[in-house]
Formats: C-alpha cells, sequence, structure tokens
C-alpha cells in the first residue's frame, strides 16, 4: 500500500506514543486506542486488536469521520468515541485512550466524577495558566454500545461545556489535544493527577 508523507509522520507519531505509554504499563495487553486527524478531514486510527507497544505501519489505518473504513482494515471497536471527539472539538488532532490502573481505580472509587484541583501540574492542560484552577473528569458507565456511549459523552458536552478528559469506568479514559504531542502531555498529566488523588482520598473513599 501507498501511504501519503503526511499518513507516514503521523501514523509513526502514534506509534513512537504507543511505545512511550506501553513502557509506563497504561495499555496492557491489547487495550487502548490512538488516532490523529489528517489535513484532508480522514483520521488516523490504531487498527483493532494489535499491542500498542509493538505497533507497525501497518497497524494504522485511515477512517473517514464516521469511522468508516478507508482501506479495507477493521479499526478499533471504539472508533467512534474518537470521530466523535474531532466532531466535537475542530482544534483537535489527536485523540489517545490508554487503559491505565490509575483511571481504572479512580473510577471505582470516585463515581460520577474526578475533580481535580489546585494541582500545579493542571498548567499542563491547554488554556490553563493557573494552579487555582478546578477541572472535572466525568466518569461515564461502560457500554458495548459505542453508539451509545458516544451519545452519552455528547449530552454531558451539551450540558456541562468543555472538558479536558473523560474515564470510562472499569476501563480507561479519553484525552486529546491538537497534536500527538499534547494529547500524549494531557495523558502524563492526568495520570499523575489520579495518582496523586488515589493517594490522598483512597483508603477513604473505600
Amino acid at each position: 500500500m501507498t501511504y501519503t508523507e503526511e499518513f507516514l509522520a503521523r501514523a509513526n507519531e502514534l506509534i513512537d506514543a504507543g511505545r512511550f505509554i506501553d513502557n509506563k504499563g497504561w495499555v496492557p495487553a491489547t487495550s487502548g486506542n490512538f488516532s490523529t486527524r489528517l489535513s484532508d478531514g480522514t483520521i488516523a486510527v490504531t487498527v483493532s486488536g494489535k499491542h500498542k507497544g509493538r505497533l507497525q505501519i501497518d497497524d494504522i489505518m485511515r477512517v473517514d469521520t464516521e469511522g468508516r473504513s478507508l482501506d479495507g482494515k477493521q479499526p478499533s471497536a471504539e472508533t467512534l468515541l474518537h470521530t466523535s471527539l474531532y466532531k466535537r472539538f475542530p482544534e483537535a488532532r489527536a485523540v489517545l485512550h490508554p487503559h491505565s490502573v490509575n483511571a481504572t481505580l479512580a473510577s471505582r472509587i470516585f463515581g460520577e466524577e474526578i475533580v481535580l484541583e489546585d494541582y500545579e501540574l493542571l498548567k499542563a492542560f491547554s488554556g490553563i495558566d493557573t494552579h487555582e484552577t478546578r477541572i472535572v473528569v466525568p466518569v461515564f458507565a461502560n457500554d458495548q454500545d459505542i453508539a451509545r456511549l458516544a451519545g452519552k459523552v455528547e449530552q454531558y458536552l451539551d450540558t456541562h461545556g468543555n472538558m479536558h478528559a473523560y474515564v470510562i469506568a472499569g476501563h480507561g479514559f479519553y484525552t486529546w489535544g491538537g497534536s500527538v504531542a499534547e494529547a500524549l502531555r494531557h495523558l502524563e498529566a492526568l495520570e499523575f493527577l489520579f495518582d496523586c488523588e488515589l493517594r490522598l482520598h483512597g483508603v477513604k473513599k473505600l
């Protein structure tokens, strides 16, 4: 298959991100999925069932804005969650979805939302320039009906406005950014902040 220069560049960014995230233990087995939006509006996304620490170029495929395959490969089952975020946030160019221990445990302990407040590392998120900030990361019940789950995320956004990430209970979390690098920065910050909240409140919540 012939790939464009842009596709190869963005795919290699996802491959590098996958290796980094896997080295942290945040995408065990074949869990997680990553994507990036190309300049023509199509989306490069990881194919279904591949280990994210060992991705190759052929493990990245293209889908349209509705999540339909453009090259005959099978996209991740959760591709609609990616496409819905790109529709909602025109500035988003990358979406990352790890299955980390911290996010999974936090979703069990904190219920419907994880509140992150007064942390210096909140400044890692685009648009935040002070620790005197409070962000809410909503937690949605897991659902094998991905279209229905995407609809619940949309309903939340309609009611609550912008957010930087969300968690799927017992599953993992989604975050995004204007580039793969920015989305990865958000991911790292969330992992640190979830860990802080678990250490601070975990025993009490149990």
